[in-house]
């Protein structure tokens, strides 16, 4: 049985190029690290969370702080947005599905709003 994964191990990781159906992530294993990220939903082609904000300055703080997880990781999201409200949905295109990749991403994000 493979070793579960761990939020830190997430939250510290790194994306690196992933190609192939090999590296999509199976029902099982999407349910188990989706356990780990509160409030994320996922449907084995991309996993989404929405984030409300008590206003449109925090809701883009929050965007801008995305888009430097997704540069930084060179991995990028799909991300919707408006007064209070914002939508984040992660893919790996190069997969059809979601990967590890995904999860690193939205465990940075829970990592950016954890106090």
């Amino acid at each position: 049985m493979p070793r579960r994964l761990t939020f830190a191990e997430l939250a510290e990781g790194a994306c690196r190029p992933l190609s192939g159906a090999d590296q999509r992530l199976d029902a099982a294993a999407l349910a188990a690290a989706l356990a780990l990220l509160p409030g994320w939903e996922g449907n084995g082609e991309a996993i989404a969370k929405s984030f409300p904000f008590p206003g449109y300055e925090a809701t883009l703080a929050f965007v801008n702080a995305v888009a430097r997880i997704a540069q930084e990781q060179d991995h990028h999201p799909d991300i919707t947005f408006g007064y209070g409200l914002c939508r984040v949905a992660w893919s790996t295109h190069s997969v059809g599905g979601v990967s590890r990749n995904d999860l690193i991403c939205a465990a940075k994000i829970e990592a950016l709003l954890r106090p």
